[in-house]
């Protein structure tokens, strides 16, 4: 089973699709306005009746955008405590520094581009995690 998750912003959108083992099946940042196109276009792609979505600021209004043009589309609302960070992190494995980056730690340099991509990937992986977690424990 795969599903999507989601970092929404303002502008832009983290945006993944996941298969259930945690496989990053599309990573990307997309536009915000184009947030409803761009998820059903994925759906039509990757088949997924889930979609997990970070509890940020903007949260509740693209919520409310996804249930409009997507009604039988589940959203489960997670945590994004801490995700920045983390993908920042993710992006400089993912991207290693080069030239005299290198010598700088990663921990001091801000990435090139934006990480909600990142974000996306982090909510995917969080929410499997808890999942497996309640299939243990039942």
């Amino acid at each position: 089973m795969n599903i999507a998750a989601l970092d929404p912003g303002r502008d832009k959108c983290g945006f993944a699709v996941l298969a259930g083992d945690g496989t990053v099946l599309l990573q990307q940042v997309i536009a915000t306005a184009e947030l409803e196109q761009e998820i059903l276009m994925a759906r039509q792609r990757f088949s997924f009746d889930c979609l997990i979505e970070g509890n940020g600021t903007t949260s509740q209004q693209a919520r409310e955008r996804i249930a409009a043009a997507l009604p039988d589309l589940a959203v489960i609302v997670v945590d994004e405590y801490r995700t920045t960070e983390m993908a920042r992190g993710a992006y400089w494995q993912a991207h290693p520094p080069k030239g005299w980056r290198r010598l700088l730690p990663v921990t001091m340099q801000v990435p090139p581009e934006p990480v909600d991509d990142f974000v996306a990937v982090i909510l995917g992986h969080r929410y499997l995690q808890t999942r497996e977690g309640e299939k243990h424990e039942s």
